[in-house]
């Protein structure tokens, strides 16, 4: 993830076009009837640097918004509201000097509405990260305890970038957790393919079910429980570089990430249990040193890629949409590319050949998705809004 374009202005191209992969094999399709565009969700509102949106499942319809600064915010899903409150202030133990490093990510426990559990993702001014959980304040449902902090997992951050950040449960109830490779550029360590360690990962842990002298357990199925061979047991995939969003499908639990390339692709993944995604032997579809014939045997290639022709330069992982008003992108992946603002829906319908439409050229750093109970779905911005997807 790459968070060095400076805010913009709002500009909208209202058509859509489709846009092709750069596989030649995979024609531009017609253009289709209908066009999209984002709105301010929440015009009243402003926010620094958001960079997720997530409600909490119990039946509040609220929303919360982190902000890369150590700030969790809350608020009603009324486009008229005029104020949020502070949910959590953590900014004393946030490090966000870099572009990359801060408060990243949330997640509130599946029982939430009982038990008031959330869990964040951020990075420490000792070049860690924290997988902490906290508590909802037992008087007010809008204010969190910062006093309740529970380190879960923390692991080393040898440079400030390629963090990670997203935190999720998946439908199973385990606690899913984004590590990128540890930065610097070209994985210099070779994290991507060293299951020794976390980083290059995506994590998959049993919070509810703890073991021994750690604050989780690790599920009987993760591809290297019970390993021999010095594997790390919490790793459900590996062979990323930073997968800074992924998300499950609402209707069948299928985990997408969007993983960001290094100088020339960015791509789509959907991740399976023990899968190698092959970074740094690929980069996309290619071998990341093109001059050596890299090996891609039990590697898993992304299912779509795009090079960096048009200005796109960090793919930003989005959803599947499920939700009630937008019926053209039903069952589409939508997500988008920090850099350029350009938004795409992927249909995905004929896995062999998935077709990838642009939805909106907005002009806006978009960071994050999120979406609210009905499943519509909502923007994260660096201008300092969050954005609804619409149809005109």
């Amino acid at each position: 993830m790459k968070f060095s374009t400076p805010m913009h202005t709002i500009l909208i191209a209202f058509l859509i076009v489709t846009t092709g992969c750069l596989d030649d094999n995979n024609p531009d399709e017609p253009p289709v009837s209908t066009s999209y565009n984002i709105v301010d969700a929440f015009p009243e509102l402003e926010f620094t640097r958001p960079v997720d949106l997530q409600h909490p499942g119990d039946g509040s319809g609220r929303l919360f918004v982190v902000e890369q600064r150590g700030i969790i915010s809350v608020f009603p899903n009324d486009s008229t509201v005029e104020e949020a409150a502070t949910f959590l202030d953590i900014e004393d133990r946030v490090d966000n000097a870099s572009n990359e490093e801060g408060l990243l990510g949330l997640a509130f426990h599946p029982d939430y509405e009982n038990n008031g559990y959330f869990y964040v993702n951020y990075t420490t001014p000792d070049s860690k990260t924290h997988i902490s959980r906290f508590q909802v304040s037992p008087d007010d449902q809008d204010q969190a305890d910062a006093s309740s902090e529970q380190i879960i997992l923390t692991y080393d951050q040898p440079y400030g970038n390629h963090n990670g950040g997203q935190v999720s449960f998946g439908p199973e109830g385990f606690l899913f957790i984004a590590v990128g490779d540890g930065g610097a550029g070209g994985d210099p360590e070779g994290h991507g393919q060293d299951r020794s360690t976390l980083l290059g990962t995506i994590l998959r842990i049993d919070v509810d079910n703890p073991e021994g002298d750690i604050q989780y357990g690790i599920p009987g199925d993760n591809p290297f429980a019970g390993n021999d061979d010095g594997y790390r047991e919490e790793i459900y995939a590996y062979g990323l570089r930073n997968a800074w969003r992924f998300s499950f499908d609402a209707e069948n639990g299928r985990l997408w990430t969007g993983d960001v390339g290094q100088n020339r692709y960015e791509e789509i993944d959907i991740i399976e249990n023990g899968g190698n995604y092959g970074w740094n032997i690929m980069e996309g579809m290619h071998c990341f040193s093109p001059e050596t014939d890299c090996d891609q045997s039990g590697l898993e290639l992304p299912i779509w890629e795009y090079d960096r022709s048009q200005g796109d330069v960090s793919v930003t992982g989005g959803f599947v949409y499920r939700g009630p008003s937008l019926a053209g992108l039903e069952g589409k992946y939508v997500y988008a590319d920090f850099a350029s603002g350009r938004i795409w829906a992927l249909d995905y319908s004929d896995m062999e050949n998935p077709v990838n439409t642009e939805l909106v050229d907005t002009d806006v750093s978009i960071s994050s998705f999120g979406v609210d109970p009905d499943n519509e779905l909502y923007i994260c911005a660096f201008d300092g809004s969050i954005y609804k997807l619409v149809s005109e």
